[in-house]
């Protein structure tokens, strides 16, 4: 069965009752964008059903009304939800359970139950690189030659907030995009390029697929290999910075004794470096088979006036910004003096939401992973030219995060600040992580970051205060991370890192 409707019910069971489990579900879920939002109403705008009997699934779209705050028009968010059916309770879904109807009838999120996803890898092997398999409005696309293995069990990945992830055996990672925004997703659409390119710097794209939503054809879902080998950049910086400050615990805490980032046996210098090089390589690759361009002095002047825009409105927001924000203006000030002096600016794709989480270390190299975007940004933007420069200052301020974020959690010195020897630490590895990345990206690509000061210093400024609006709102006892390169760069002017 393979009918798509806006229905009446499912299997039985009126749309109605549906909608009323997922009211109260969905505002639970990490991938849910509407947190803090009244929802109005949850309404099944599509469904097609892909597995029958029981247990059965069905593919939903779900259109969800917010009512936002100051009397402004209601929005609508859609959503895509596999919708699991039992006729009874199954212990091992407990977790994924939207509602249960008075007959006993289970409703649950069928992405964990590893008994109906794999219908999933079946149209995804039932397709072919020049012969798409559709399911009702769902196509199937495949790239690569070899389909892949069908009857794998399925296991969700945890860590994601926008998206979910379901790992198939040891081979392939399939992505479900939960919020849907019409075209195509920039993760698929420069994970296709770079393919094309002969990358290695990626996961390879194994398929897709997609559906008509507004009138266009809208990735749901993508199937890439698996890092099985692979470690979260993140990760390995921080054990970085643990090993720096045990060895500082052990020796000579405070004194001439004590160990430097390039002494300890954790020295993260040399991957952030080949970090670099990778990064340097696949901006290489975009610019080599997307189209590219240079900005001009009035796309600068307008990206000056943005950047100053939001720092404007985050000072409103974080009062701890208004002492540092005039020298802050004057990064912005800068960029936008770049254009009227004829200084070429190349604008390309680049990742879009780059730090340590977003890259892995395998056994032989660094991949670059999710070229999504920032998922609370318009399509448009996400898709749109920007300076390579962008991606370099957002992996810059991850350092700093790296470094800086363990702080919030050791033992702290006088007045509640972190201990002075240990601030001193964090300040060196970042320091010396940060070159040591500018200098891989400068020796694989065309140009070297550091010889860049003006844009490096605005693209990071403007990071550094979406950071503090971020960390005020979520995290406040993070929040000395970014306010420390608030300082630093409100006292700098524009030189090499």
């Amino acid at each position: 069965m393979t009918e798509s409707t806006r229905p009446q019910e499912l299997r039985g069971i009126p749309v109605d009752a549906v909608c009323g489990r997922l009211l109260p579900w969905l505002p639970r879920q990490r991938w849910f964008a509407g947190k803090g939002q009244a929802i109005r109403g949850v309404e099944v705008v599509s469904a097609t059903a892909v597995v029958d009997g029981d247990p059965s699934m069905f593919h939903l779209v779900l259109a969800v009304e917010h009512q936002v705050a100051g009397g402004h028009r209601p929005t609508v968010d859609h959503y895509q939800l596999l919708l699991g059916v039992r006729d009874r309770r199954i212990e091992r879904l407990d977790y994924a359970t939207i509602g249960r109807l008075p007959d006993g009838t289970v409703l649950y999120d069928a992405i964990h139950d590893s008994e109906l996803t794999g219908w999933l890898l079946e149209r995804f092997a039932a397709s072919a690189p020049d012969k798409p398999a559709a399911t009702g409005p769902l196509v199937f696309h495949r790239y690569a030659e070899d389909a892949p293995r069908t009857g794998q069990a399925g296991l969700v990945v945890g860590a994601e907030q926008s998206n979910t992830s379901i790992v198939f055996g040891e081979d392939v990672i399939m992505k479900l995009f939960r919020r849907l925004t019409p075209g195509v997703n920039p993760d698929l659409e420069l994970c296709l390029a770079l393919a094309d390119a002969g990358s290695r710097r990626i996961p390879q794209p194994v398929a897709w697929f997609e559906a008509d939503f507004q009138g266009e054809a809208t990735t749901l879902g993508m199937l890439q290999e698996y890092l099985r080998t692979g470690t979260d950049g993140w990760e390995l910086a921080k054990t970085s910075v643990r090993d720096l400050y045990a060895d500082q615990d052990l020796h000579g805490i405070g004194t001439a004794d004590a160990l430097r980032a390039h002494e300890v046996g954790g020295d993260f210098a040399g991957e952030s470096f080949r970090l670099g090089v990778a990064t340097a390589e696949v901006h290489a690759d975009l610019a080599r088979t997307l189209p590219t361009q240079v900005a001009g002095e009035d796309e600068l002047a307008a990206l000056a006036d943005q950047m100053s825009r939001r720092l404007d409105t985050a000072a409103e927001v974080v009062p701890e910004l208004v002492p540092y924000a005039d020298r802050l203006r004057d990064a912005y000030r800068d960029l936008g003096r770049l254009g009227r002096e004829g200084h070429p600016v190349p604008l390309q794709r680049i990742h879009g939401d780059f730090h340590l989480g977003q890259v892995m270390r395998t056994t032989t190299r660094w991949v670059l992973i999710d070229f999504e975007g920032e998922p609370a940004q318009p399509l448009g933007e996400r898709r749109a030219a920007h300076s390579p420069l962008r991606d370099v200052a957002a992996m810059l301020r991850s350092f700093d995060y790296a470094a800086r974020h363990l702080l919030t959690e050791r033992p702290t010195g006088g007045g509640g600040a972190p201990a002075p020897h240990l601030v001193r630490r964090a300040e060196e590895w970042a320091v010396r992580n940060r070159d040591a990345f500018c200098a891989g990206y400068a020796k694989a690509g065309p140009v070297d970051p550091r010889a860049e000061p003006v844009l490096l210093r605005a693209f990071e400024t403007d990071k550094a205060v979406y950071e503090v609006v971020y960390e005020s709102g979520n995290r406040p006892s993070w929040l000395p991370v970014p306010m420390s390169a608030i300082r630093r760069l409100a006292e700098r002017a524009p030189q090499p890192h």
